[in-house]
């Protein structure tokens, strides 16, 4: 009989308090009905130590933003999320992308899987489990792709990310990063990237501050 299997990574938001809240080979994108595609030679994401930080104001907040690792990805877009709240979070990140690269994003239009995000988490679910085999069950999933919480570096980055779409292979390039921030009167913030590939559950999202953006 089939079985459905869903997985979700999430990194915790809310105002004030939170947690408390390209190396590209020869690629070759298919695409098929509607958005849904794949993409051969997606290699694993590039991440490498980094040092610094920037600041930002926004919505009252003083933020301090840490770079953790410069953080390369070259990836097939399975899913898109816009958030347009007035949140401190939504003011950050206006989008959050599903990426997937490798097998994942290789078979993605040969195995039926439905990608969905809401509420800063993503989802994935297949009829059959025995539909994974070629992406290694439900583990390459987890390892082959991610929920990235999207905070431009600047408007035009803004502008570029907003026209990406289900369907797109994007290489993005900027850093993970931590982010924490207090704001006059009382308040604070937090939010943190996931630096692993393995995490999965709450606080597995990337918080991808995002410097370049080319779509292919």
């Amino acid at each position: 009989m089939p079985r459905s299997l869903r997985t979700s990574r999430r990194t915790n938001i809310a105002p004030f308090l939170i947690g408390g809240v390209c190396i590209v080979a020869a690629v070759l994108i298919v695409m098929s009905m509607g958005h849904r595609g794949s993409a051969i030679g997606l290699k694993d994401p590039v991440q490498t130590e980094a040092s610094g930080g920037t600041k930002m104001s926004l919505n009252g907040y003083d933020l301090q933003i840490t770079y953790l690792y410069s953080y390369d990805i070259t990836a097939l877009v399975v899913h898109t999320k816009n958030y347009g709240s007035n949140s401190i979070g939504d003011k950050l990140s206006p989008k959050d992308l599903a990426l997937a690269w490798g097998a994942v994003a290789e078979h993605n239009r040969d195995i039926d899987f439905h990608w969905r995000q809401s509420n800063r988490w993503y989802y994935w679910r297949v009829n059959n489990v025995g539909d994974l085999v070629p992406v290694g069950g439900e583990a390459g999933v987890s390892l082959h792709s991610a929920n990235n919480h999207i905070v431009p570096a600047n408007s035009a980055i803004r502008n570029a990310v907003r026209r990406i779409k289900t369907g797109d292979v994007v290489h993005l390039n900027g850093y993970l990063v931590n982010i924490d921030g207090t704001k006059a009167g009382g308040g604070t913030f937090t939010w943190h990237s996931s630096t692993s590939r393995t995490d999965t559950g709450s606080g597995a999202c990337e918080v991808f501050y995002v410097t370049g953006v080319e779509i292919r």
